[in-house]
């Protein structure tokens, strides 16, 4: 008989794991609390508009490509993908800055705006690329439970060339002396959960996924892409129960034999939590169980949560492209709101995702769905009067850019902060993307994939390789494979 895997969550991390699982012969059921699967990555349909909940940037496609490959599929095989051009557009105070996607039109913008900078920005993405190479190949994908993990001459070799101890801040600072394109080559790492000063050079590797990869787009939104990775789970044979959540677990010796939704139990021969790991520790584990105590937990280091608002306008918005970051404000002083003096920001940065843009679909004609953003630090607790008058700051801003209030086209309005957060997903601290990648929680010093118990394990955004979608996905591979080896089915 194959051995029985229970999946709590369906989130990316936990439909990854769940697939890898069934595929290694387990008997797989995935446990989620919500009547859709995707975790954070939902999506909500209201009047004829269709907003995605969560992630809404497709980068590191390669990742993407090699989870569906490991199954002999394509991306192609569930959901169609567009790259952007631009890939989006940042807006500083004088107006709008669009990126392209052709490399040579990124370098001539480089140059453009200071000249000699596009050979150094060569330079900079080659030393990008080579981190990216080894941090997905050699570092991401093992389950940093030992230090000898890493003792591997490729690995060792490349950890002197990934400036684990220079800041990106500095590393930028040598290729470009312009604000603007300083501020496009930081952007990335602003929801890693650090300021760039305090954020490692390693993650240059974003720039060029950024420049590089590019900036894609899922038809349909990516909630196109959940049900890629739910339909291609259960193809596997994994069986996904919907609005079931995980109330306990029964005990035998130091394993789980069963995982309870209310009064029903599902028994169980291992456990794979992808839900929010603090939660699963300090609230359904019995105390004895647990690895890690409240003050560790309340001592991590997150990245931010998110304040959002999903519109639904009477008009389009053509001056706006899929993607804009608004940069219109000072980004040392909203970091500092975020990671430093957590406080509601003065002046914050935001993003704007309007898929509609792109796809028709998404919104009825003639209309847009219009996505709103603001990085916010985690544990702030907010009001309905907050939500307006932050809503009131960004339409003032927007329309100072463009020249339209949407509060005057709004006809569908729905926000999600903290509260909801803890509500939703019962987010540690509100987070909504994790824990920070700081040097202190890289690899074997975050909260480690394998539970205390001799059976439970742990996926997703708290536990390695770490926050976003991609990592998220990688996690799930790399937690199934520790199942396989520990845990053999038969």
């Amino acid at each position: 008989m194959p051995k029985k895997a229970i999946v709590i969550g369906s989130g990316f991390a936990g439909m990854s794991s769940a697939a890898y699982l069934a595929q290694a012969g387990y008997s797989v059921d995935v446990l989620e609390m919500h009547d859709i699967p995707g975790g954070r990555g939902r999506q909500w349909i209201h009047e004829g508009y269709t907003f995605d909940l969560g992630p809404s940037f497709y980068w590191m496609p390669d990742v993407f490509d090699t989870f569906f490959g490991h199954f002999g599929k394509k991306t192609s095989d569930y959901y169609e993908l567009q790259r952007l051009d631009p890939s989006y557009s940042i807006y500083f105070e004088d107006g709008p800055m669009p990126i392209p996607a052709s490399m040579d039109e990124i370098e001539a913008l480089f140059e453009r705006l200071e000249p000699g900078s596009a050979a150094k920005l060569k330079v900079f993405l080659k030393d990008a690329e080579y981190k990216y190479r080894v941090g997905i190949d050699d570092l991401v994908r093992k389950p940093s439970r030992s230090l000898f993990e890493f003792a591997d001459m490729r690995i060792l070799t490349g950890l002197l060339r990934m400036d684990l101890l220079s800041s990106i801040r500095s590393s930028i600072a040598k290729v470009v002396k312009n604000p603007k394109l300083k501020q496009l080559l930081e952007f990335p790492v602003l929801f890693l959960g650090a300021t760039p000063s305090n954020t490692p050079a390693l993650y240059s590797l974003m720039n060029y996924s950024d420049f590089a990869q590019g900036t894609w787009y899922p038809i349909g939104g990516m909630y196109s892409v959940v049900k890629g990775f739910h339909q291609l789970a259960v193809e596997q044979g994994a069986r996904f129960h919907f609005n079931q959540e995980v109330t306990g677990f029964r005990y035998e010796g130091k394993s789980i034999s069963g995982v309870y939704v209310g009064s029903t139990c599902y028994d169980a021969d291992v456990v794979v939590a992808s839900a929010d790991y603090a939660h699963i520790e300090q609230k359904l584990l019995k105390p004895e169980f647990r690895r890690y105590s409240a003050n560790y937990w309340a001592k991590r280091k997150m990245a931010p949560s998110a304040f959002m608002y999903y519109l639904g306008l009477d008009t389009k918005l053509p001056e706006l492209e899929h993607h804009s970051l608004f940069f219109d404000a000072d980004f040392d002083t909203h970091a500092d709101a975020i990671y430093t003096n957590p406080r509601w920001p003065e002046k914050p940065l935001f993003y704007l995702s309007i898929s509609s843009a792109t796809d028709a679909s998404m919104a009825p004609e003639g209309k847009d769905t219009l996505i709103i953003l603001i990085p916010m630090a985690t544990g702030l607790e907010d009001d309905d009067s907050i939500r307006e008058r932050y809503l009131g700051m960004v339409s003032e801003r927007i329309k100072k850019q463009i020249g339209i209030d949407i509060r005057d086209h709004i006809v569908v309005k729905r926000s999600f902060a903290y509260r909801d957060f803890v509500k939703e997903y019962h987010a540690h601290l509100g987070n909504a993307y994790g824990l920070a990648n700081t040097l202190d929680q890289t690899a074997i010093l975050k909260p480690s994939l394998k539970g205390k118990l001799h059976n439970l394990y742990f996926a997703g955004q708290l536990t390695v390789p770490g926050p976003g979608v991609p990592p998220c996905i990688i996690s799930g591979e790399v937690v199934a494979r520790e199942v396989a080896k520990e845990h053999p089915s038969a």
